[in-house]
């Protein structure tokens, strides 16, 4: 039976938190839900942060097949959640029942995925750089490398994805699979859903035998978390949300007497190119699909398309026509809390009324609490580059389309850009020469290059990167999706001339795959 007490989860135990805490909201009503939640304190933070210390070593040098059936435990209980997670997650959130399932499919899949990760071993990097006690003028000494996790990580849940960037997300399943214990904050719109998730964690850290101090879940405030990146026994944040909680959080790690990374990802608006051959030959379909990914599930995704470039002419002027007939179909939506859609209220009204920009089209009013219509402005180049707000995230279902006169304007514009998780291009075979000139503008500045799709939808798979320059994340080097995420919470060692019993047991397991003397065996 799934049960939602409003404690916190520390130490495979629950229990009240030090402060009184929240009730959360169904969007779609603005009515309150039971249990009350409380917040944990600051005494709450270091007892789980020493817990996950204690059991940080163990975590880490546990076997990878342990580690590995530990994932896929922890994707059965999920699983096992049934219904129950779905109708208090449709509650909390406003999400449809077909979304959020699709969400969770996505989140155990994760898991499991990192589970075979974990297994087939590739991720230790394991290298070996045998000993040349004859090589002149000096012997090599035996040189052994390997990757260990960093330590315990704060993971702090997203809004928008209460189950995939939340209490096991990709970045609690990148951590575990590293061998880090993990505490996270969890996200305020949505915590019964978490705690239900954080109870599924806990009975598969029984089920698997392992230090119960690898998992906590800790509800909060700001305050809550600012104390938790501050504790000198976490050593690595994951976090997904705004730019201005991404910095905060990335000022209080950086203050700390032993500074740590944190590797946000925040606000990116992720530009679309059409090029002029697929706008004269596709374009309605290019409209519909454009607004189909616009207005998905309100346009709360860290991918929405909210920037779009085209060149002038009549075929712009048509795409305009069926963008404004494709958005008039849509209707408002409730939005995740009353302070996103507040926010998102003050973004269009702020764009709505700039001198520089013409509302193009808004979608249908809605019946629900905390909704309001899609939107998609005009402006054109010269206009949008004079003012930086223009191209600021309005997160929701809002976009500007920008006009330009060539397409030596749309080059200016991309190398004009702040960095961005995605980039899109719309093209069709006469504008291979135009997107080979915008191909290294926009490596320089994303993460991920799309051609004839959309950016909304992210796949969790070995080559996808969702990650970008600054600000769409703290670290371009990084994923926050993908089984390279796990690289975030791992660090290199090196261990030279130690006798073979006190070597590390993969250093000594010759069935992983190794580079011997810069040769891949396995």
């Amino acid at each position: 039976m799934a049960t939602i007490t409003g404690e916190i989860l520390v130490g495979g135990e629950a229990a009240s938190g030090g402060l009184p805490g929240i009730r959360a909201t169904n969007p779609k009503t603005g009515a309150p839900l039971e249990p009350a939640f409380s917040f944990a304190d600051e005494a709450d933070v270091d007892r789980a942060a020493r817990l996950a210390w204690s059991a940080f070593d163990a975590f880490r040098e546990s076997d990878l097949e342990t580690r590995a059936h530990f994932l896929e435990g922890v994707a059965a209980a999920i699983d096992d959640l049934g219904d129950a997670l779905i109708e208090r997650a449709e509650a909390e959130t406003g999400l449809s029942r077909r979304r959020l399932g699709i969400e969770r499919d996505r989140t155990t899949n994760q898991l499991r995925l990192f589970a075979k990760v974990v297994r087939a071993g590739e991720w230790l990097d394991l290298r070996i750089d045998p000993p040349l006690p004859d090589r002149t003028p000096f012997p090599r000494p035996d040189i052994r490398l390997r990757q260990i996790g960093v330590g315990p990580v704060a993971v702090f849940g997203a809004s928008n994805f209460p189950l995939a960037f939340s209490v096991a997300g990709g970045d609690t399943a990148a951590a575990f699979a590293a061998g880090c214990p993990v505490i996270v904050k969890g996200h305020p719109a949505h915590p019964g859903t978490g705690e239900l998730v954080g109870r599924a964690i806990q009975r598969a850290v029984a089920d698997a035998g392992l230090p119960a101090g690898i998992f906590a879940l800790l509800n909060g405030a700001v305050e809550t978390g600012t104390a938790l990146v501050r504790h000198p026994m976490i050593k690595s944040v994951g976090f997904t949300g705004s730019r201005g909680a991404g910095l905060a959080l990335m000022s209080v790690a950086a203050a700390r007497p032993e500074p740590i990374p944190v590797h946000a990802e925040m606000s990116s608006i992720n530009p679309v190119f059409i090029l002029p051959a697929a706008l004269a030959e596709r374009t309605e379909a290019i409209a519909r699909s454009f607004v189909d990914s616009l207005a998905l599930d309100s346009g709360q995704y860290c991918t929405n398309p909210g920037l779009v470039y085209a060149v002038e002419g009549p075929e712009l002027e048509a795409f305009l026509s069926h963008v404004e007939a494709a958005l008039a179909l849509k209707h408002a939506e409730a939005m995740l809390t009353p302070g996103i859609h507040a926010a998102f209220d003050k973004g269009v009204d702020a764009l709505a009324s700039h001198p520089d920009v013409q509302v193009l089209a808004r979608g249908r009013d809605g019946t629900d609490a905390n909704a309001t219509a899609p939107a998609v402005f005009l402006t054109d180049a010269t206009r949008f580059e004079a003012d930086e707000a223009l191209g600021h995230e309005v997160f929701g279902a809002s976009s500007m389309i920008v006009r330009c006169e060539t397409i030596e304007a749309m080059l200016e514009a991309a190398e004009r850009m702040e960095g961005q998780l995605t980039a899109t291009l719309q093209l069709d075979a006469d504008d291979i020469d135009a997107a080979r000139r915008l191909l290294p503008i926009l490596e320089r500045r994303v993460g991920r290059i799309l051609a004839n799709g959309w950016p909304t939808g992210v796949e969790v798979s070995h080559a996808m990167v969702h990650g970008g320059p600054y600000p769409a994340t703290a670290d371009s080097r990084f994923t926050s999706v993908g089984t390279l995420s796990i690289r975030r919470f791992l660090r290199p060692i090196s261990y030279q001339n130690l006798p073979a019993e006190l070597l590390p047991a993969p250093l000594r397991d010759e069935t992983l795959p190794a580079l011997i003397d810069g040769v891949r065996r396995g």
